[in-house]
């Protein structure tokens, strides 16, 4: 059975965790995983890991995403998104109806601008209540649906690249092309920018375009064959090539390493530091490992 990643093109509805079941249903595999939840109102690039590949989802899910995001603006949703209930309405000023009728993608106004950029600058950002983030052991999202106080901390984010693709008056609305780094929510970007617009706002549209080094072209529909599902997964080595620095072990590096054991330097051939993709003299993923202060190879996954 082979092993690799699959791009998946999400559709509106089903959860990430329905999309996998539905994958390994029609694959026979039980061992898939993702890289990166979309909420069932999402679109888009959904990583699936087959097999062997589940072991680099660390490094998968670490990567940056790219998304196209629409907000709404005057109306909050306890979810922040368009499936949740309405808890509070805002009317919007005759002014911000004017900068929003007049921004658009070769024009910006000076307090739509002003609001870009703070979430440019962006380093810490609070997740919403219902979030799968955890408080006192519990999910978050549990302790919203029961009504109880749930303020959570921020967390460490950033923000690679915003910029407003269109915006309007009636209805009033943004809509966005966002890069962002692992743990940023977008329907909490709902919250904040309409905050620095003085009103409210959630979620009504959310694509995800990119996924770490997988675009949306790669991606294939979750109702495709067996057939075509497996004709579409990125074997392992490919994979490795994009996703890390390369390095070569020799045959006795291979062997080393296939036991777990340390790598000498002389049969490890690495000019990165950090976490690399260790290859033998055919291409095949070994491992992923690091060199140490010593100058040896230390595996951290390794392949069958």
């Amino acid at each position: 059975m082979g092993s690799g990643i699959l791009v998946i093109d999400k559709p509106h509805g089903p959860t990430s965790h329905d999309v996998v079941a539905r994958v390994r249903r029609s694959l026979g595999v039980r061992r898939i995983g993702h890289a990166g939840t979309l909420d069932p109102m999402a679109t888009g690039v959904l990583v699936l890991a087959v097999g062997e590949a589940t072991k680099l989802v660390p490094w998968l899910v670490a990567q940056d995403k790219a998304y196209d995001a629409t907000i709404a603006l005057g109306v909050e949703t306890d979810t922040l998104d368009v499936q949740g209930r309405v808890v509070r309405c805002v009317p919007l000023s005759p002014e911000l109806r004017a900068v929003l009728s007049r921004s658009g993608s070769t024009y910006l106004a000076p307090e739509l601008r002003a609001a870009l950029q703070a979430e440019r600058i962006r380093n810490a950002q609070v997740p919403p209540a219902f979030s799968a983030v955890k408080r006192n052991g519990e999910r978050a999202y549990a302790l919203a649906r029961r009504g109880s106080p749930n303020v959570l901390d921020p967390r460490d984010v950033h923000v690679l690249g915003i910029e407003l693709l269109a915006s309007s008056s009636d209805p009033p609305s943004i809509r966005l092309a966002l890069v962002a780094s692992k743990g940023y929510y977008v329907r909490a970007l709902a919250r904040d920018l309409a905050a620095a617009l003085c009103t409210v706002g959630h979620l009504t549209a959310l694509r995800r375009t990119r996924s770490g080094c997988f675009v949306q072209e790669e991606a294939v529909g979750v109702e495709a064959t067996p057939e075509e599902l497996w004709s579409r997964v990125h074997p392992l080595p490919l994979v490795a090539k994009r996703l890390l620095p390369l390095a070569e072990l020799t045959d006795i590096g291979v062997r080393d390493a296939r036991h777990g054991r340390s790598v000498r330097p002389g049969d490890i051939a690495v000019s990165a530091h950090g976490p690399s993709a260790w290859l033998d003299r055919q291409g095949e993923l070994v491992a992923i490992g690091q060199i140490d202060e010593t100058g040896h190879g230390k595996v951290m996954r390794g392949f069958v």
